[in-house]
């Protein structure tokens, strides 16, 4: 059976990351897109684009193509952007599935998610880039892709660009919660993901906050797009299937 899967890159990335996992999609028999948000582009102004212009490009990349049935994959970053897809234009969506991603409550912002100690050190590096964020080599390395050696790790960092920092900070509005939607929910946990400390994990912190959703669970750091796609192209679709 093929379906139409979106995969939605997280914060620092742009689709072109995800193209090795789509590409295993697309010989399983899916239709694949993989959007660059808003934001993250080459020419998109880091100091102004936010949370609601993310959102706004993904609802016009799925009207712009015609895209229903979607099982929409945000990874990261991406659990922010769609949830205010799903809330805004739920009748093109089939499934939602969340990679190690934020699920936020309605009022929230991303960092409102994150250790206090990730929120001082994005605060401070947005204030010395003109509101652009990035991420330290240092806590790339050990905590985000874990599972690479070296040379992989320096050559995945080396495309990475520059986050707009409001969209770390900007609160979501949302007209009910995601355990109230009735779209199916999905949540693929990477079980060697470090990037947020274990006393406020990624799953089940933010999982439950679905509802009834499906746990599909596969080994790999919170960048197993980089270190093994094709695993991680598999588990999301168990986690997208009907």
């Amino acid at each position: 059976m093929t379906d139409t899967y979106v995969l939605v890159h997280g914060a620092w990335h742009t689709g072109a990351e995800l193209a090795p996992v789509a590409d295993y999609l697309r010989q399983a028999g899916h239709v694949v897109h993989c959007p660059t948000l808003a934001g993250n582009n080459p020419g998109d102004d880091r100091q102004t684009v936010g949370l609601e212009d993310a959102i706004t490009s993904l609802i016009n990349y799925l009207a712009a193509n015609d895209l229903n049935e979607v099982r929409l994959v945000g990874h990261s970053y991406a659990g922010m952007v769609i949830s205010g897809v799903a809330d805004r234009v739920p009748q093109r969506l089939k499934r939602l599935v969340y990679v190690n991603a934020f699920v936020p409550l309605n009022g929230e912002s991303l960092n409102d998610a994150c250790p206090p100690h990730y929120v001082d050190m994005f605060s401070r590096i947005a204030a010395e880039n003109n509101n652009a964020v990035m991420l330290p080599f240092d806590i790339w390395r050990e905590a985000f892709i874990n599972d690479a050696d070296y040379a992989l790790a320096k050559a995945a960092y080396g495309r990475l660009n520059p986050h707009p920092y409001n969209a770390f900070t900007d609160k979501i509005t949302l007209s009910r919660e995601l355990a109230a939607m009735p779209i199916g929910k999905s949540y693929l946990n990477c079980q060697q993901d470090a990037s947020m400390p274990h006393s406020l994990s990624w799953h089940p912190r933010l999982s439950e906050r679905l509802g009834l959703f499906r746990l599909v669970e596969c080994p790999g750091s919170h960048e197993v797009l980089f270190t093994n796609p094709t695993r991680l192209a598999q588990a999301i679709i168990e986690a997208g299937r009907d």
